[in-house]
């Protein structure tokens, strides 16, 4: 398969120090995660955002929605009707922005599924799909580390039924319960709808709510190995720290075969080891 793009996320409030960031250490692309306070309410909002990812051209930019506990099969119906505004707003914010994919969650922060209700789910993400597909916005469903999305069966499910495409992150799908007990391969969360992962979320795995980075190509190897026999294209390194990010980038380089020293840099100029004012978390 062609090298994939690889896509640093949106830490550094600064777009201009963004854009210097991700060209300088040869990234191709920008991961820019949204949360729900960050959708324009207004036209100034939508022509100031519109105004920053415009900055950061020739840069490719994709959009991650990290809504936590908002959630299309709420069992209230107040709030399973607010989260299918939140995440149409989302579409038509992506949309407006020329934006082509999208990834969303299932359960993201929750720490029980009990107040979800899997028939709404699958119906209204089905629904936020072709909605989607209406603006011309790929709507990705990320795997997570628990969860109904962490549960390959329930996740190949998830993704037949909606018809939705997929968002690969492989630090969650090393720390699945169903992979870590060995009931599951990793594989299976990918071979039913393989055809169907555009984005990858690259690092070693999740500990204490923080994404760790690989302390050598072994850590990862076997992932990004099936990582290139998908028509995956998008590789976002999604660390939060200089050390960690750069780390990671040396090892997927080491993977690609350009060799632990060609596009990099050594350093990311205006990077902060904690997320500065403005920076999004997940």
């Amino acid at each position: 398969m062609p090298s994939p793009k690889l896509a640093l996320c949106n830490f550094i409030s600064d777009v201009d120090t963004l854009k210097q960031t991700a060209l300088t250490n040869g990234f191709q692309g920008v991961d820019w995660t949204l949360k729900v306070q960050d959708l324009p309410n207004n036209e100034v909002e939508r022509l100031d955002l519109r105004r920053r990812i415009e900055a950061l051209a020739p840069l490719e930019v994709r959009y991650h929605c990290a809504f936590t506990g908002v959630d299309l099969g709420d069992e209230d119906a107040a709030r399973g009707h607010t989260a299918v505004d939140i995440f149409r707003r989302a579409c038509e914010t992506v949309s407006s922005l020329d934006g082509r994919f999208m990834t969303i969650h299932l359960g993201l922060g929750r720490q029980s599924y009990e107040d979800l209700s899997w028939e709404r789910s699958v119906k209204r993400l089905g629904e936020l799909v072709r909605y989607g597909e209406a603006l011309g916005v790929c709507v990705c469903l990320e795997n997570l580390a628990s969860g109904w999305s962490s549960r390959p069966e329930l996740f190949e499910k998830l993704v037949r039924k909606s018809r939705a495409a997929v968002t690969l992150d492989i630090g969650h799908a090393r720390m699945s319960p169903s992979v870590q007990s060995q009931r599951f391969d990793l594989e299976d969360l990918v071979t039913p709808h393989h055809g169907r992962v555009f984005n990858a979320h690259i690092y070693h795995e999740e500990r204490n709510d923080r994404h760790t980075a690989p302390s050598s190509l072994d850590d990862l190897v076997d992932r990004l190995h099936l990582l290139t026999c998908l028509p995956c294209d998008w590789w976002v390194l999604e660390l939060r720290e200089e050390k960690a990010l750069l780390d990671t980038l040396r090892v997927v380089r080491e993977f690609l075969g350009d060799g632990p020293d060609e596009h990099f840099e050594g350093s990311l100029c205006g990077f902060e080891d904690k997320p500065s004012q403005g920076a999004l978390t997940i």
